[in-house]
């Protein structure tokens, strides 16, 4: 089977693409670091935009998403911005939990699968 990958560099790859699927890293607000949780959490689903259409694909064919929160207390926050950005009827399976970010500034990081057709 064919492997593709978006963006590849030494460590990682922004997405790997196999199989159907298109799987996305985790992904970094990188131009709003220390922004409000909100901020960070539009950039980040801005960018998950535009990756996923570089694989072909877009959000109403999300799979599932992991959210990690540096404050889990920031979840409704970071919610209002999901709601608003997901389409009715396509919200994938996802969990959202707090974690340490590895860098100081992120509050949000997303990483997300999504199917191709």
């Amino acid at each position: 089977m064919t492997i593709k990958r978006i963006h590849s560099g030494k460590r990682i790859s922004r997405v790997v693409i196999h199989n159907g699927i298109a799987y996305l890293a985790g992904i970094l607000a990188l131009q709003k670091r220390g922004a409000p949780v909100a901020e960070q959490t539009r950039d980040i689903l801005a960018m998950i935009d535009r990756l996923l259409a570089e694989a072909g694909t877009d959000k109403t064919r999300l799979l599932t998403a992991t959210i990690w929160l540096a404050d889990i207390r920031t979840a409704e926050e970071m919610n209002e911005v999901w709601d608003e950005w997901i389409p009715d009827g396509c919200a994938p399976a996802r969990a959202t939990i707090e974690g340490r970010p590895t860098q100081a500034g992120h509050a949000v990081k997303i990483a997300a699968t999504a199917a191709i057709d």
